[in-house]
């Protein structure tokens, strides 16, 4: 499978270890957006007890113009963090999409898409025979960009309050 180009201006990038906390920032921006006004502080416990060598994570930079030659600074724009799920019918272990993030000014363009092929790819890689993700029921945006990519309901999360 090849990955789309990016738009002009941006690049991607692997992340490493030493992203954590950048990782913790997009966390808190995509959970912010869409649950303002709400305690994220546990976010920063789930990526120390997630993120690893086994949980790769890429982003997304803004690569500014620079006339003057020196070292441009990259703006982190987006972010793609996979893991390891199991299918609970059939036992197969395969990726699953923790967090995929694009920031406002910078939807639409194709970003996501890239990042969901390059989440595609990774799994193939290691033999997965499928990629889940969890999307929430009013994100229709991320629904549609889904289903375009012939994303699947697979299963519905329910919860109840207490």
């Amino acid at each position: 499978m090849t990955i789309p180009p990016l738009p002009d201006g941006y690049r991607l990038r692997r992340g490493s270890a030493l992203d954590r906390a950048l990782l913790l920032k997009l966390t808190r921006r995509t959970y912010g957006e869409l649950h303002p006004n709400t305690s994220l502080s546990h976010l920063a416990e789930t990526i120390d007890q997630y993120f690893s060598a086994r949980t790769p994570v890429w982003f997304v930079e803004a690569v500014p113009a620079v006339a003057d030659r020196s070292p441009a600074t990259p703006n982190p724009i987006a972010c793609l963090w996979l893991g390891t799920a199991i299918d609970q019918v059939g036992g197969d272990r395969h990726a699953n999409i923790f967090l995929l993030y694009v920031a406002p000014d910078h939807r639409r363009l194709g970003i996501a898409s890239v990042l969901l092929h390059t989440a595609e790819t990774w799994a193939k890689e290691r033999g997965d025979r499928q990629i889940t993700l969890q999307v929430f029921e009013f994100n229709e945006p991320a629904i549609r960009l889904y289903e375009k990519l012939g994303y699947q309901v697979q299963s519905w999360v329910m919860h109840k309050p207490l």
